[in-house]
């Protein structure tokens, strides 16, 4: 018998299916949102997910919830996971084949492994993107193995820079499977806004990021009360802990650090907020600090967080570290400032740069705009996707409509990891 996805006929579009786990979506993954929202309109995408939630700001026209899906097909589902099935699979089959389906996008490698016999059983071309804790965590914990089956069969694996690259070639990928796929900002949906800073006025500080022990804030907040004691500081966090121990022990630490320099009167803890309020708050602000660094677990960014990107994108100047791929991101000394992971002092010394030379605040924002227009744009990494879709196929996607744009294949040297 021929597989399912041979019996398409060539009228057919170019779908694909978003394995997503989880919820679809968490108000931190903006950037997995951008990356299925800015596929040319040739690409129709139909997103996989076990629930659903803020669809107020993440809502996309085919969003398919095993939530929301009759009480039968929930019950069935119950089933295959007590006899010990892989995660949703009747519910993603159902949907691949009823939407006639060429692709299978799994988000997460943990994704891929769990829909290895969903791409098998219906013949889609399987392509799985890795971001962080998949990468380095998970292979501490006992995924190695799984993951070895996982590239034996896989089409295509796609990663946020050349750290990550070299991570998953590492734990036994072949190199020829193994693309760079940045990911991507809305560019033209954020004003630039070169800050200044004139000296007259406290030196505004944001943070932005949850409270887990690799997005490195107490070493953040360490430098900025060092460097307090040189120049009046206001500082604003947004962000916070979730439910589990580590989370909580994190902003233990953080309150702690704040108590310890004496800037809670000067802290604003706003929480976990919205995406415009990010901005909003981003605007006031004169530096964006991000120190990342790899956690005693082993969790990582992995790549870099797209925070970053988006606060190049503005005109902030950012102070950050050499983690993973960050340094992909902000280019040090040119589009914005690193020191190394858990470095106070290095960190320190980045803001007294910053405070002391803000005459170069002007071309190192310019051109990290410049730079994140050029390699993190949204549109042209759909545009991008999208050619990788159709090469895997063997069939081009129908192009049209504004976010169209024709272009070559991307040479090896940008895509395929070293």
């Amino acid at each position: 018998m021929k597989h399912y996805s041979q019996r398409l006929s060539i009228a057919d579009s170019l779908v694909v299916v978003h394995a997503v786990p989880g919820c679809w979506l968490e108000q931190t993954q903006v950037w997995l949102y951008n990356q299925v929202r800015y596929l040319p309109p040739g690409i129709e995408s139909h997103v996989v997910c076990p629930t659903r939630k803020n669809l107020d700001q993440f809502r996309l026209p085919n969003i398919h919830a095993l939530d929301a899906a009759p009480r039968l097909c929930r019950l069935w589902d119950a089933g295959l996971r007590k006899l010990r099935a892989r995660r949703h699979l009747g519910f993603l089959v159902r949907q691949a084949r009823r939407h006639n389906a060429r692709i299978l996008h799994s988000h997460f490698g943990s994704m891929g492994w769990e829909n290895l016999k969903a791409a098998r059983m219906l013949g889609l071309k399987h392509i799985v993107s890795f971001y962080g804790l998949d990468v380095n965590y998970l292979p501490l914990h006992g995924w190695t193995e799984r993951y070895l089956e996982l590239f034996d069969s896989v089409d295509l694996v796609l990663c946020e820079g050349p750290h990550m690259a070299r991570c998953i070639v590492e734990l036994g990928c072949p190199t020829e499977k193994v693309r760079v796929h940045h990911l991507g900002v809305c560019v033209d949906e954020i004003e630039f806004k070169p800050r200044r800073w004139e000296g007259s006025e406290p030196l505004r500080v944001l943070l932005a990021a949850s409270f887990r022990e690799k997005k490195g804030l107490p070493y953040a907040l360490e430098a900025v009360g060092r460097f307090r004691r040189h120049t009046p500081v206001e500082v604003t966090i947004i962000g916070d802990a979730g439910g589990s121990d580590q989370d909580q022990l994190e902003k233990q630490r953080v309150m702690d650090v704040l108590k310890k320099h004496d800037l809670m009167p000067k802290t604003r803890l706003l929480g976990f907020q919205p995406h415009d309020v990010l901005f909003t708050e981003a605007y006031g602000h004169h530096i964006f600090i991000s120190p990342s660094v790899t956690a005693s677990t082993g969790d990582t960014e992995g790549g870099a967080p797209v925070t970053l990107i988006e606060m190049a994108a503005t005109g902030i100047p950012i102070v950050s570290t050499t983690h993973c791929d960050i340094p992909e991101v902000i280019l040090d000394g040119q589009t914005g400032l690193l020191a190394r992971e858990r470095d106070v002092d290095g960190l320190v010394d980045r803001l007294m740069y910053l405070a002391s030379h803000p005459d170069s605040w002007p071309e190192m924002t310019k051109r990290g705009r410049e730079h994140v227009e050029a390699h993190f744009d949204a549109r042209r990494q759909g545009e991008r996707l999208a050619h990788m879709y159709e090469m895997l196929t063997g069939r081009p996607y129908v192009r049209g409509g504004p976010a169209a744009v024709t272009h070559a294949a991307l040479p090896k040297a940008e895509t395929q990891a070293a």
